[in-house]
Formats: C-alpha cells, sequence, structure tokens
C-alpha cells in the first residue's frame, strides 16, 4: 500500500508541476541566456512560444498550456541535444546552462505531457 502511495504522490507531483506556469517561463529564460549572445534564430523561436503557454495556463487554459510547452520542450530538448560538448565545455558556465534547460526539458515533457493526458478542460467538467 505504501507503494502505492508514493507512486500516486510521484504522479501527482508530475501532473502539478505540468499545470503551473513557471516551468515554461523558466525554460524561455535559460534557452534566451545560452541563444541571444551571439544571437542564434531557430533556437529564439521557442522563447516567445513557451512565453505564450505560460500567459494561455494564467489565462485558465491548463490542458492546452500543458500541451504546448510538452511538445516544445520535446522540440527543442531534440535540438539541443544535436549539439556536440567537449568534456571541458561541459563544466563551463554555458555548459551548466545548457544542462539545466536539457533537465528543465526532460521534466517538462514528463509533467506537461501528464496534464495534458489526464487535463480537464473547463467545459468537459460542467
Amino acid at each position: 500500500m505504501a507503494d502505492q502511495d508514493v507512486k500516486q504522490g510521484t504522479i501527482r507531483s508530475l501532473r502539478n508541476w505540468g499545470e503551473n506556469s513557471v516551468p515554461p517561463t523558466l525554460l524561455a529564460t535559460l534557452i534566451t541566456a545560452q541563444h541571444f549572445r551571439p544571437f542564434q534564430g531557430l533556437p529564439m523561436m521557442f522563447p516567445p512560444v513557451l512565453l505564450f503557454s505560460s500567459y494561455l495556463n494564467l489565462s485558465g487554459y491548463k490542458k492546452d498550456s500543458a500541451g504546448i510547452t510538452a511538445a516544445w520542450s520535446g522540440l527543442y530538448a531534440l535540438l539541443a541535444m544535436r549539439r556536440k560538448n567537449h568534456l571541458k565545455q561541459k563544466f563551463g558556465a554555458r555548459g551548466i546552462v545548457r544542462g539545466a534547460s536539457l533537465g528543465l526539458c526532460a521534466v517538462n515533457v514528463a509533467g506537461c505531457g501528464l496534464a495534458y493526458v489526464f487535463g480537464k478542460r473547463e467545459e468537459d467538467e460542467s
């Protein structure tokens, strides 16, 4: 019975993460910090979409926001993992920010995916 409670608590925590408006904003901040200087056009397409997702969440569209965040976080993770980093580059400031953004992408895909799949819209609840 205790394993069931722990599993349910983990799933609920991930779903709460996905229904929150802070993770897409935080990921947009990390992406901007990495790619704004020098400016890289393709990765800089992600922050406006993630900020719009956060706006949708605050406007009451939690399920739709979670879906957008999960999809665009996964796309950014695929884009960022294409770059090869040498061992020396992984422990600098840019490497730490890159690792944090990839970790946040993974948590966003899991949490927001759960929130999207199991979420309910307000008109569904009526």
